[in-house]
């Protein structure tokens, strides 16, 4: 399973790296170097954590896009986001790069590639916690999924949406493109209606979990969503 991880990581590092650095037009772009390599640190060392802490949440995670039980709306919603992702990685990159249309200070870069390390701790507090944590909308019947209330878990419903709103900020920024800032609305509007879809498969299938919104209150945001 290692090695499939280490392929698996490294063929989506490479293609995302490829997209990156022909859109700046600039092999030598320092940012786009900084990103990659803090991304590949981050899936790596978050990949060899979860083969010997737990490797059935990693054979979940390496799991082709797509499941059988999976909602059909997920399926079109991951396609989409997919397609956006890619664009707004090229947008970013002939902003930041390849037509220099944004200057964004240094340390606001900093401030970037912090909000990228705070969101793989994040990632890394709920694959602790919540060994269902599978990139699909479904219920994992065939794993006996159960409700997790646990670190950080007990502050908001969805961490992992949690911490994809920091790399959201945090990339643009990272980047130099204050463009690629102006998607953040649009990803906080996707990630907010896949968690609204999200749960209410969860309260109607899955034991315990309406109890659990009722206990814990904010789906993203504490005191404010």
């Amino acid at each position: 399973m290692i090695t499939r991880m280490v392929v698996q990581t490294t063929s989506w590092l490479a293609g995302m790296g490829a997209i990156l650095f022909l859109a700046a037009g600039d092999w030598g772009w320092p940012q786009g170097w900084v990103f990659l390599g803090e991304i590949a640190i981050s899936s790596f060392a978050l990949g060899f954590w979860l083969a010997r802490h737990d490797p059935a949440l990693l054979a979940t995670r390496l799991s082709a896009p797509v499941q059988p039980d999976q909602r059909p709306w997920d399926r079109a919603f991951m396609a989409a986001a997919a397609l956006v992702f890619v664009t707004w990685l090229v947008a970013s990159a002939f902003d930041a790069r390849r037509f220099r249309w944004s200057v964004v200070p240094f340390w606001v870069e900093a401030v970037g590639a912090l909000l990228i390390a705070l969101c793989m701790v994040v990632v890394w507090q709920t694959f602790r916690f919540n060994t269902f944590a599978a990139p699909q909308i479904r219920v994992q019947s065939e794993r006996k999924q159960r409700v997790i209330s646990d670190g950080p878990y007990r502050i908001v419903r969805h961490p992992m949406y949690a911490g994809a709103l920091l790399m959201f900020v945090g990339t643009p920024l990272l980047l130099g493109s204050w463009w690629g800032v102006l998607v953040v609305p649009l990803a906080i509007v996707g990630i907010g209606f896949r968690a609204v879809g999200e749960e209410r498969m969860l309260c109607g299938e899955l034991a315990g979990y309406e109890e659990y919104t009722r206990r814990v209150r904010y789906r993203m945001v504490p005191g404010f969503w």
